[in-house]
């Protein structure tokens, strides 16, 4: 059916790995598209080992370290072939990789990256954090057009034939300090921040990881009966 989606849990996962396995996914499914055979929508939630990775129009200068410094903070670099600039993915953070046809949705790109950053807005408000999108970049933001304004989940999409890969990484119970080692996103006058800082208590992981794959299908399966 094209209303179903697939959701698997890969845990804690090397993200070079993560990726391989995306594109097989990704590859898969645009060859059942090519030949008119009906595709499924995979929605992937891990998380990853210390990491930096930029996109494929981002600046390498908004990394601050050099590969001495990295391998000391246990982390790694990776260019990869996503939109958007550079991020940091890290333990405590829930990592989505949604592999949909769009066309089961009834969705552009446009749409589905305001529906991914709904889901994420929808779930913060389940624990009294409200969060909204900032003009001008993608992902969800707290105190916006304030100078406290602060990033807690970062989103950056390749797609083909209006098939996606890659996709969000929200900051749970992560740790912070590895955000100062770059330019988030680019942006070198906005903070980030994480569900546990800004409630002063650690996350239930896997509750909160329910919550948010329960958003993330209603959401999009809202998108289908307007079809």
């Amino acid at each position: 059916m094209i209303n179903q989606i697939d959701y698997s849990d890969w845990g804690l996962t090397e993200y070079n790995d993560a990726w391989q396995r995306q594109e097989k996914l990704f590859n898969a499914t645009i060859e059942k598209k090519m030949h008119g055979i009906l595709t499924q929508n995979h929605l992937i939630f891990c998380e990853h080992p210390h990491v930096y990775t930029l996109g494929k129009s981002g600046d390498e200068h908004n990394m601050l370290l050099d590969l001495i410094q990295l391998q000391a903070k246990d982390a790694q670099f990776v260019k990869t072939n996503r939109g958007g600039d550079i991020t940091y993915h890290g333990p405590g953070q829930v990592v989505g990789y949604p592999i949909f046809d769009l066309a089961n949705f009834g969705l552009g790109l446009k749409q589905y990256i305001y529906n991914v950053e709904e889901a994420i807005i929808q779930t913060l408000s389940l624990y009294n954090i409200s969060s909204s999108r900032l003009d001008g970049a993608t992902g969800v933001w707290l105190d916006v057009g304030k100078p406290t304004a602060r990033k807690i989940c970062a989103i950056g999409v390749r797609s083909s034939r209006y098939v996606t890969m890659h996709g969000f990484a929200l900051n749970v119970n992560t740790d912070l300090n590895y955000f100062n080692y770059i330019n988030p996103c680019g942006f070198v006058d906005k903070g980030v921040t994480s569900m546990q800082k800004e409630l002063g208590s650690k996350i239930d992981f896997e509750e909160l990881k329910n919550k948010l794959r329960m958003q993330i299908e209603l959401i999009f399966s809202s998108a289908i009966k307007n079809i």
